[in-house]
């Protein structure tokens, strides 16, 4: 999102789309993601929980009716009917509930652009160039923001915080365990991918037409390849000696004698917080998400990853994604999407209200409802609710059993972490919601929210609606968080 506040190696390229990481697969760690800021998130300790009679959706498109979750040591441990509770579990009756996965967004900027939205908190874009992958919006959170407690109240579990859409490069992006910490190391989710965050269209040609460009499509274009060019030579250069000796004369752009630097910016082996991010994105280790509105701009995206051997983890926004509704399933890239946002410039002007359920409905796709804002991330449920709407009115039913794999298992995959979480299946972290009903409708609130087992959020207990610091002594914190 643009907010108007302010306005390697040549070896790996050759390989570089058959080693690209997956979503929701863990790569093997270069150098270039190692992390000096990690995680220091620890679950909140819990007893066992035993949520009874309720019908669960598993994220796997299955429904169960009249079933148990059972919960321990911050685990799924069984789901189904006829489970026994452990000695000393709290048992959760969930009859007339509905129980679901921990919803996740893939696309935030609570933190980075937190309430109150002041000028001295617009921390999302570093608009002071095109290209700035350097720079990782994790160093922007502000912890205190109390957009994420509200969003705990509409069920959000996990959310990946992005730098804004200025830049044709905007930074790293960071996936955050929505629990309060005083640091956002204690939020960041253990071991997962960073992402990377990139735009195409409209914003960087805006933001960047009057001053040092693009200011045109096909400058976005120019940009993304130099800095492509610049990241495969630094990675090449920071390969072994076999690596390099078979990937010799591969690719077009590589040097004449090994030796020498062949792009304006290429840094010779020396360590470059840009480039270390791009190389990682070109080995598949950070995970690349796109901002883009229109179908053959998307297109172009795929056809640079494969220039430069990256992975499109996903687009996001992608109003026009139902026109390559096949090509995005074909090529495992995952369409993060409004259910109805649509007109408000020219390159958001061909969105249709179906969008997400034609994505949805080639075989393998993943169709995944997104916020990109502070307060629609408080009811990503109902959003997902009125794009299943709008599919009926087009003849198309899309039952709540795979709905909710928009809202879970779909994001975790884009994210890199659904070997962990996005479903109710043993061994898996237990985030979990327990609606007052389907999560479908205009009604439904998330009663109670588990992280990993312990009960976060209790809406009929104000011991459990978590208050910002920020928010300490003020009239809307005296009223109690949440929806």
């Amino acid at each position: 999102m643009l907010r108007p506040m302010t306005a390697a190696l040549v070896a790996v390229l050759s390989v570089g789309a058959a080693n690209a990481a997956q979503p929701g697969t863990t790569p093997s760690r270069s150098r270039f993601v190692e992390d000096p800021y990690p995680s220091t998130y620890q679950p909140i300790a819990a007893a066992p929980v035993l949520i009874e009679h309720a019908t669960v959706l598993t994220g796997t498109g299955q429904r169960l009716d009249d079933a148990s979750v059972l919960l321990q040591d911050g685990k799924v441990v069984a789901v189904g009917s006829g489970l026994q509770a452990p000695a000393g579990a709290t048992r959760v009756d969930g009859t007339g509930k509905w129980v679901t996965p921990g919803i996740i967004d893939v696309h935030s900027h609570l933190g980075v652009y937190p309430s109150p939205g002041v000028s001295a908190h617009a921390d999302g874009n570093e608009m002071t160039g095109p290209v700035t992958p350097n720079v990782w919006a994790e160093h922007s959170i502000w912890p205190q923001d109390p957009g994420f407690a509200a969003a705990l109240a509409g069920g959000i579990t996990s959310l990946q915080v992005l730098p804004g859409s200025a830049n044709l490069v905007g930074g790293r992006g960071v996936t955050l365990k929505n629990v309060a910490a005083t640091t956002y190391q204690g939020m960041k989710f253990p071991g997962a991918p960073w992402g990377l965050k990139m735009a195409c269209g409209e914003n960087p040609k805006r933001v960047y037409g009057q001053k040092s460009g693009p200011a045109t499509r096909m400058g976005n274009v120019a940009g993304y390849r130099a800095a492509f060019i610049d990241a495969s030579e630094y990675l090449r250069k920071n390969s072994g000696k076999k690596a390099q000796q078979e990937s010799k004369k591969k690719h077009w752009w590589s040097s004449n004698n090994g030796n020498g630097a062949d792009s304006e910016k290429d840094t010779g082996g020396k360590r470059d917080l840009k480039l270390d991010t791009l190389a990682g994105a070109i080995n598949g280790d950070i995970l690349v998400h796109i901002h883009c509105y229109r179908a053959d701009e998307m297109a172009t995206m795929l056809d640079l990853a494969k220039e430069f051997g990256f992975k499109v983890a996903a687009f996001h926004h992608g109003v026009e994604a139902y026109k390559l509704a096949d090509r995005l399933a074909a090529e495992n890239v995952c369409g993060a999407l409004w259910a109805d946002w649509w007109g408000f410039k020219m390159e958001a002007f061909d969105g249709i209200q179906d969008n997400l359920a034609l994505v949805d409905r080639p075989a393998n796709s993943c169709a995944i409802v997104h916020s990109d804002s502070e307060e629609g991330i408080q009811r990503l449920n109902q959003e997902a609710a009125k794009a299943m709407a709008h599919a009926q009115l087009a003849g198309i039913d899309i039952p709540p059993e795979r709905a909710i794999r928009w809202l879970t298992q779909n994001p975790a995959k884009a994210l890199g972490i659904l070997d962990r979480t996005g479903t109710l299946e043993p061994g898996k972290m237990a985030d979990v919601v327990v609606w007052n009903g389907t999560p479908f409708s205009v009604y439904a609130q998330a009663e109670q929210v588990y992280i990993d087992g312990a009960r976060v959020y209790d809406r009929k207990d104000r011991s459990r609606q978590p208050v910002s610091d920020f928010m300490l002594g003020q009239g809307a914190a005296a009223q109690g968080g949440g929806l």
